[in-house]
């Protein structure tokens, strides 16, 4: 079996790729997007179409195409030619899933927030799949198993957050609204600060809100969706980024008052002047050792995740760390908080927990001990896939 595997760089397609040619599947790597990051549309169609030709003018057609995240313009391309698309979406929000050709008949499309899940699977029942993430135990394994007495110089620190502020990716603190829209705006990020488990943004905008962050109406993308945007754009493409920006800032100065916190980004960290600036990790050579030597690891998952567990618990809890994360509605179904990771509701607890797992090692190294062995055995990418490939044949 042969299958072509079209790449962005996701730091998440290694891992897949390894697990395909662990099952004895023979992957053709499209690399061309890498590089090249103004590929049009129109490049990327002939491009797909291409390959697929050559492949089977050759003899040795593939039996699907795969990608992270959707890509329309291929979902197209394999409906006509009658091959199955797959995608594995790591990311929210995801515009791109609201396209028409989310209604094709050869999508398998999997998605790993329910959330994002319930409201895309209508459209496509016999095509669209739920399945959360998971990580590459055995990778981290070897990463870990190399920590020597420089990098526990490195990397060892009481609490590590690593990941971007998005303060780069905050488009909505530029935008030219008047004060009542920019009052508004700023009440509704400030409540749902204090609610953990549930977002309401989206369903608490207005449509004088939405016009003014959008600029119109979108009216000229409306016959290319499946549904009407603008809301689920304004609450998590605008308002979901800045929040995850004023939420990011506001947790890791609370606890640098207080703490010891190491933070790894490319982001602007001017506003964190008492949280200490490691610069940006290597995802693959030095993450894994971060997770493995921080007493604790920090998780603050951006709101337009809006129920689903992030790739970065699943990587700190494959990697041996102790998880703090925020509380999220699907976490129960994959972890036991207080057993194999710990949550918080509020910065309160939040402050209140770390200062109980700083004072208390033993139970620390127990909760991450639990977190490592159930990701083993229950959350790796090669269990993940095998759900993945059964669902698409129909088991």
């Amino acid at each position: 079996m042969r299958i072509y595997f079209y790449r962005y760089n996701s730091i998440f397609e290694p891992d897949c790729i390894d697990v395909f040619r662990k099952f004895g599947i023979d992957v053709f790597e499209e690399k061309v997007e890498i590089t090249k990051k103004d590929l049009t549309q129109a490049e990327r169609i002939d491009l797909v179409v291409k390959r697929l030709i050559d492949a089977a003018d050759a003899g040795d057609p593939f039996m699907f195409v795969f990608s992270i995240n959707f890509y329309p313009a291929i979902s197209d391309v394999c409906n006509k030619f009658h091959i199955f698309y797959a995608c594995w979406s790591v990311d929210c929000p995801v515009t791109e899933l609201f396209a028409k050709q989310i209604k094709n008949e050869y999508n398998r499309v999997f998605l790993f927030d329910r959330a994002q899940y319930d409201r895309i699977v209508k459209h496509n029942p016999q095509g669209v799949f739920y399945l959360p993430l998971g990580t590459n135990v055995e990778r981290l394994d070897k990463t870990i198993a190399t920590i020597g007495s420089e990098d526990r110089r490195s990397y060892s620190a009481d609490i590590s957050f690593v990941g971007s502020l998005y303060s780069e990716k905050n488009h909505l603190k530029n935008m030219k609204l008047t004060d009542k829209t920019r009052g508004y705006i700023d009440g509704l990020e400030a409540a749902q600060m204090n609610v953990y488990g549930y977002n309401f943004i989206e369903e608490a905008l207005t449509d004088e809100v939405v016009r003014e962050i959008k600029g119109s109406d979108l009216s000229d993308y409306k016959e290319t969706m499946v549904e009407p945007i603008d809301f689920y754009t304004a609450a998590h493409s605008y308002i979901g980024f800045e929040l995850a920006e004023r939420e990011r800032i506001k947790t890791l100065n609370m606890l640098s008052r207080d703490f010891s916190v190491d933070l790894y980004t490319r982001s602007d960290t001017t506003l964190l002047p008492k949280v200490h600036f490691k610069g940006a990790a290597n995802s693959l050579t030095e993450m894994p050792k971060i997770f493995n030597l921080s007493k604790i690891n920090l998780n603050i998952t951006m709101r337009p995740i809006q129920t689903g567990l992030p790739l970065r618990i699943f990587d700190v809890c494959g990697s041996g760390g102790f998880l703090m994360t925020n509380y999220q509605s699907e976490i129960p179904e994959i972890y036991e908080p207080g057993v194999d990771i710990e949550t918080y509701s509020s910065l309160d607890e939040l402050h209140e927990k770390c200062a109980y797992y700083l004072a208390h090692e033993e139970e620390r190294q127990k909760i991450a001990k639990n977190g490592y062995e159930k990701t083993k055995a229950k959350h790796t990418v090669e269990i993940r896939m095998h759900d993945m490939i059964a669902k698409m044949l129909g088991r």
